[in-house]
């Protein structure tokens, strides 16, 4: 019996379908791709985060309006507009209580308002009197704490606040860096540590995800991702500090996370999550925004 050249070429696309679209990829298709659920920003350096439905990823590699502003030592010996350690700012890592704030900066308008248990402490614009009353208010909240880095070092005052609002320059890294875990990791941190409620944002990642084998993201260290349409170069794992001890609630340290992650987990250093930079342009990023691997 011969066939039609029309008939043929159906008969060929329909066993090319069901070779590969057909049931013996219905396993793979049936797999959801990893999703992003969670995107957060740190307009303040060490002080708490906004949680948004969308981040815009500059062409540098960071995060518009994150780390804009710190409130810096006054013995740091750094310029304000220059980066610097973390240890020469006021931040979770020697003052755990800055957790118990609620901070709220309006980037259009640069003004910053910061309350405590309902009560606002300082609710100001970035001019030469918000300068001063900023700090003021913070040093004034800290000193007062059991653990603070300023009780036994006058040398530390005035407070000051570095940054223009605008310009993200502020991250634990020189280079900035987007830093991106997934929720599988978060859950075996919290089955090591024995708290099922322990909260990601313990770890202060931009990006949370879901859809990973636990510690998969790891394995991404030195290759390409695409997050929605922004390309990205993952370039190190994210090592931590006594930040991650702070509750992000109530300011205690109150579960030992850095030697969770190296005696449950066999970490030389402790690490979680994963720092990026941007590969090609920046763009927009959104929750709901699928994870693929590209190169």
């Amino acid at each position: 019996m011969r066939f039609s050249p029309a008939f043929a070429s159906v008969f060929v696309q329909a066993v090319l379908h069901q070779e590969f679209v057909g049931p013996k990829s219905d396993k793979l298709l049936a797999q959801p791709m990893p999703r992003v659920v969670a995107l957060y920003r740190y307009p303040v350096k060490g002080f708490t985060p906004e949680k948004c439905e969308a981040l815009t990823v500059l062409d540098e590699g960071r995060i518009a309006g994150d780390r804009v502003l710190g409130i810096r030592f006054a013995n740091s010996g750094v310029p304000d507009d220059a980066w610097s350690e973390k240890y020469k700012f006021v931040a979770l890592v020697n003052t755990p209580a800055l957790a118990r704030l609620h901070l709220r900066f309006d980037h259009e308008a640069l003004r910053l308002r910061i309350s405590f248990e309902g009560a606002v402490l300082v609710d100001e614009a970035l001019d030469d009197k918000g300068r001063k009353r900023i700090p003021a208010a913070i040093e004034d909240y800290v000193l007062k704490l059991d653990e603070s880095p300023l009780s036994r070092h006058p040398e530390r005052l005035p407070l000051r606040v570095v940054g223009d609002g605008v310009t993200p320059r502020y991250h634990d890294n020189e280079a900035g860096q987007v830093t991106l875990h997934s929720r599988e990791s978060l859950a075996a941190v919290a089955a090591a540590i024995g708290d099922p409620d322990l909260s990601e944002r313990r770890f202060r990642s931009n990006i949370a995800v879901e859809g990973l084998e636990a510690w998969e993201e790891q394995s991404w260290v030195g290759r390409s991702v695409r997050i929605g349409r922004v390309n990205f170069a993952v370039v190190r794992p994210k090592v931590r500090c006594l930040a991650t001890h702070a509750n992000p609630e109530t300011g205690a340290r109150d579960l030992p996370i850095l030697t969770t992650l190296t005696g449950a987990f066999a970490q030389e250093k402790p690490t979680f999550a994963i720092g990026m930079v941007t590969s090609g342009a920046g763009g927009q990023i959104h929750v709901g925004d699928t994870i693929s691997l590209i190169g």
